[in-house]
């Protein structure tokens, strides 16, 4: 009897300890945040553009045991002061640090209300320069190539393999569920070539097979722009600047 009570107190332990985090998703006309695995939320914001129109931008919410990251800052202040309310109040969380994939204002625009907060900024030294010389929001804390923090118990990076979008363009990835921040990096599925202003499209896909083989199992993948999906965000993103 002890032996059938223990062996159920096991097994009701470890449904338990891989049980789902609740879903917090949540949308108003200017931001939505959705769920992409356990500990991960994408945060969705609009930039109004003159070449593209009003665009969705994509951005990184990982968390763990009270704390959580992001990477890039929604699109403005007031979004991003919405973003952080939603983390304290719906994950009870405290935001320990939001990363800026690149420099261009969708990484960047809502940097101020972070710093406000007393949260500390990251991005490369690369997009630190970049941030000053076009004047735009500048992150506090610089790193030449690849940044480990945690959050929580969990382990969170951020790193640069190779220009693409930007001389400075990084990825994000959470190990422990397999969840890859491309950003503008990445396409999405059947997306254009977007905005080349500040793009080197000859190393581009070089970049992209890279990340590839050194994140083989990633899960989930998240584009700067729409839809989120799987490696195959990669393949498509290699494809595309293959072409000539």
């Amino acid at each position: 009897m002890k032996k059938q009570f223990l062996a159920c107190l096991f097994v009701c332990l470890s449904t338990f300890s891989h049980a789902q985090t609740p879903d917090k998703s949540f949308k108003t006309g200017d931001l939505i945040i959705q769920k992409v695995s356990d500990h991960a939320y994408n945060h969705i914001t609009y930039l109004q553009t003159e070449s593209f129109g009003k665009v969705p931008c994509n951005g990184l919410i990982v968390f763990d045991e009270g704390e959580a990251v992001i990477f890039d800052t929604p699109v403005d202040d007031a979004t991003s002061e919405k973003v952080i309310r939603w983390v304290e109040d719906s994950l009870h969380c405290k935001v320990k640090a939001v990363i800026a994939t690149h420099f261009h204002e969708d990484c960047v625009g809502g940097l101020k209300a972070f710093h406000e907060h007393g949260i500390p900024s990251y991005a490369t030294n690369r997009t630190i320069a970049f941030d000053k010389e076009r004047k735009f929001p500048v992150p506090q804390k610089g790193f030449d190539d690849r940044l480990d923090l945690k959050v929580g118990k969990k382990k969170v990076l951020a790193a640069f393999y190779g220009e693409g979008h930007t001389r400075d363009n990084i990825i994000g990835y959470f190990p422990d569920e397999k969840v890859m921040f491309g950003g503008c990096l990445i396409k999405e599925v059947d997306a254009t070539k977007g905005n080349l202003a500040d793009a080197n499209v000859q190393a581009w896909s070089a970049t992209v097979t890279t990340i590839k083989a050194k994140y083989p199992d990633v899960k989930v993948v998240i584009p700067g722009h729409g839809k989120i999906g799987d490696n195959a965000l990669l393949d498509y993103t290699i494809k595309l600047f293959s072409e000539k």
